[in-house]
């Protein structure tokens, strides 16, 4: 017995053309609404994070060069019993340099817009 076809013009075949497209959109929206600022947010992130090793190493360098001029250029005055000011003038040094990041991050924190990496910036209504 032959089939009879019931859906003149092919409406199931546009039927299923529409949900292949539905699909794809779906599909495309999520990766733009996920994937796209997940992928800005671990670019800022590495940038970041690579950015801390870089100033975190050149401050140890930093500490270590003046402690060694602290106590190779300073004559006699840090021998003996006072060996351990050398250390305490680095120590402080590197204190009040991560202080100063701090502040500056905190600074930057108040004055920058709420918008995070990744999002797109809301537009503004104009009057």
């Amino acid at each position: 017995m032959d089939r009879v076809r019931t859906d003149a013009g092919g409406w199931g075949d546009r039927i299923r053309g529409m949900g292949g497209d539905t699909t794809r959109l779906i599909v495309d929206y999520v990766k733009q609404e996920t994937l796209d600022p997940l992928k800005g947010l671990g670019r800022f992130v590495l940038f970041g994070v690579a950015g801390s090793v870089a100033l975190a190493i050149g401050l140890v360098i930093a500490a270590v060069g003046l402690l060694r001029l602290l106590q190779g250029e300073t004559g006699g005055a840090f021998h003996g019993n006072w060996s351990w000011v050398p250390y305490l003038i680095c120590a402080v040094a590197v204190v009040l340099v991560a202080v100063a990041a701090v502040a500056a991050i905190q600074r930057g924190q108040a004055t920058r817009p709420t918008d995070r990496p990744g999002q797109r910036p809301e537009k503004k209504e104009s009057a």
